[in-house]
């Protein structure tokens, strides 16, 4: 057994140095397109961020100031049926929806809720760090303000999530540029979904199955 696995290795060293260019591995380009050509928050990568994010199957409501953030989170989540919604404690107050027949818990740090009290609530409300406009893509960074930890936007079945203008990029490096790699971060594009090998696709297997996005400004 072992001359056999030696042999077999040796041949794969013997094709891998075949292979290989005179003077060693060339060294890998690393001249990413860090920056796009639309600018941060401008109206044309927030007409993109609107396109990309619809095309996963979410909708896209516009709230020109704080003001209208509230009515437009309370139009998502009654369009929805979501009575019972979770906010997390540092949520801007201005942006909450109002009460009227809801339950609004807030989740604080020091008591996170369990999972099957978060499986017990219809939505979660929440904003955001970053998006990308180029992926529909949406990014929550754990412990940022009014964002909550992980869980929290991963078993409710309805994410109202806003996002600033201010906070929308064109792409995917931008992005990174402005998170912290070192807290859990989450990215969302669009509800969950997966489709198995017919391509039958079904949606809240690992996350939410209905994102609706708020973007102010």
């Amino acid at each position: 057994m072992s001359s056999a696995r030696e042999e077999v290795l040796a041949r794969l060293r013997a094709a891998r140095d075949a292979g290989a260019p005179r003077g060693g591995v060339p060294p890998v380009p690393r001249d990413y397109h860090r920056s796009g050509s639309l600018e941060p928050g401008g109206e044309q990568v927030l007409d993109l961020l609107v396109e990309r994010v619809e095309d996963y199957r979410a909708r896209v409501l516009r709230a020109s100031c704080d003001d209208e953030v509230a009515g437009a989170v309370a139009r998502c989540l009654d369009e929805a049926g979501s009575r019972r919604v979770v906010v997390p404690a540092d949520f801007a107050a201005g942006w909450r929806p109002r009460i009227g027949d809801r339950e609004l818990v807030e989740e604080h740090p020091s008591a996170p809720l369990t999972v099957h009290e978060l499986d017990a609530l219809d939505a979660v409300v929440t904003g955001s760090s970053v998006a990308v406009a180029l992926t529909g893509t949406i990014v929550l960074a754990g412990g940022a303000a009014g964002q909550g930890r992980r869980a929290l936007t991963l078993v409710p079945d309805h994410h109202v999530c806003v996002v600033r203008a201010a906070d929308v990029v064109e792409t995917v490096p931008e992005a990174l540029a402005r998170l912290d790699p070192s807290v859990p971060l989450t990215f969302i594009s669009g509800p969950s979904a997966t489709s198995d090998i017919e391509l039958d696709r079904v949606e809240g297997v690992h996350g939410p199955r209905r994102l609706d996005v708020v973007v102010l400004g």
